[in-house]
């Protein structure tokens, strides 16, 4: 156990003293941060500057006032004699995003299903979707009127059904609520596995660095490949979640730093917009503090660490077994792949069947299943477990922990030893099976 403890403390020494994890460590939160922003500014510029549109209008359906501007089309009638002249005065320059024409017609129909657009470029699919909604409320209405119906009826028979899901001790649950669920599952899933992939890595480059370097040779004189194998696990699981805490803890700061930068002040009255919104801001609000209310937030935590700290050892020791068989990382590319797939399946999987009945066959079986059960059952878990299935899919994870690092030693004992050959599959087995 002592030499267990020593190989634990070196390997996390040697992580958290190598200068590109303090280098990383430091500079991803801001990295990350940069890349929010730099994307918030690009996406406010692409829109800032409303395009130039030039329009030729044959129908007597669709007025010049039906054609408003807005923050992202300013409109300009051209005063052609043809269709054609129109047609080439904006091909022949630069000033004009593109051409609308809106043909003459016997019928409304006919005219909403003959409207064209013309560009020498294609045009982005946001800017076609709101021109086509703003044609749309003009054409509605010029239908109305031509079967003699009154908007004003149509309004009255616009009923929106709503059907309230209640649960049989009386409490409600909304759309808001299940999309925060999806959304903090879908993250607590996706962050282990990218954590699992990053770091499950790390412990593999850290056996292969010492096969190849010969001083395992000295090592495993006087260590036990089991213990040399969960000594890096242990090791490098530490420094990894040193790392995550340092992230959380930082990204806490810089988000602090921005609100006190920007002004932002989450208390400050609403202002004249907001007023005018009345009941429906304080209702929004209201609903956002009752789905917090209704998370069931300490069991998120909790199991999230469990299946996080699970999840990332049972990977780590195949890692680990991976790393001791072959010579540089070149060779490992046919052994990750298969290890990388359940990781895979499990995030397919949870956004397939989750979503759709996350109480469903297939969602529970793979919740449990130890290989997938790290992401599945986050992704679950927000909805409401059985405290059962969270016991047994823990215990799972545990046995096949403890079965794999029985396994991966096999391997370990063996591979560390072999140089200058690319093993097998069939050879690994015979080195599990024989040693």
């Amino acid at each position: 156990m002592s030499k267990l403890k020593l190989i634990t403390q070196r390997e996390f020494i040697a992580k958290v003293r190598n200068k590109s994890f303090i280098v990383m460590t430091f500079l991803m939160p801001l990295l990350m941060v940069g890349m929010m922003a730099l994307t918030a500014y690009l996406s406010k510029k692409n829109t800032d500057k409303a395009k130039e549109v030039a329009y030729y209008n044959a129908s007597t359906f669709i007025n010049a006032s039906d054609l408003k501007n807005n923050n992202t089309a300013h409109y300009i009638p051209l005063s052609a004699n043809s269709f054609e002249d129109a047609k080439k005065q904006v091909q022949e320059t630069d000033d004009f995003y593109g051409l609308l024409y809106i043909p003459k017609e016997q019928t409304i129909d006919k005219t909403a299903e003959n409207i064209q657009f013309y560009s020498k470029k294609t045009p982005g699919t946001t800017f076609i979707e709101a021109l086509e909604h703003q044609l749309a409320k003009k054409i509605k209405h010029v239908k109305y009127q031509t079967i003699g119906i009154s908007e004003a009826k149509i309004k009255e028979v616009n009923i929106k059904t709503i059907v309230n899901v209640v649960n049989f001790e009386g409490k409600k649950t909304s759309k808001l609520l299940n999309g925060a669920k999806i959304g903090i599952g879908s993250a607590a899933g996706y962050l282990i596995m990218m954590f699992i992939i990053i770091y499950g890595n790390l412990v593999m480059r850290s056996v292969i660095e010492e096969k190849t370097s010969r001083i395992i040779e000295i090592i495993i004189s006087s260590v036990k490949p089991f213990d040399l194998m969960l000594g890096k696990i242990f090791g490098t699981s530490l420094a990894g979640l040193l790392q995550f805490a340092i992230w959380v803890v930082l990204g806490f700061v810089i988000l602090t730093v921005a609100q006190l930068f920007l002004n932002i002040d989450p208390n400050a009255m609403p202002n004249q917009a907001t007023l005018a919104q009345g009941n429906q801001v304080v209702a929004m609000e209201n609903g956002v503090l009752d789905v917090i209310h209704n998370l069931p937030l300490g069991t998120i935590v909790f199991t999230f660490i469990l299946f996080f700290l699970g999840g990332f050892l049972l990977y780590s020791s195949i890692y680990a077994a991976i790393g001791a068989a072959v010579d540089n990382e070149t060779d490992t590319q046919q052994f990750v792949i298969p290890v990388i797939m359940p990781l895979m399946l499990g995030v397919y999987v949870g956004f397939a069947s989750v979503l759709s009945d996350p109480n469903g066959p297939i969602a529970t079986f793979f919740s449990i299943f130890p290989l997938t059960a790290p992401i599945v059952m986050m992704m679950r878990i927000p909805f409401g477990v059985p405290m059962w299935q969270i016991a047994l899919a823990l215990a799972l994870l545990l046995l096949s922990f403890i079965g794999v690092v029985w396994v991966a030693a096999k391997i370990y004992r063996i591979g560390i030893l072999m140089y200058g050959k690319k093993p097998t599959y069939k050879e690994i087995f015979n080195w599990i099976k024989n040693y």
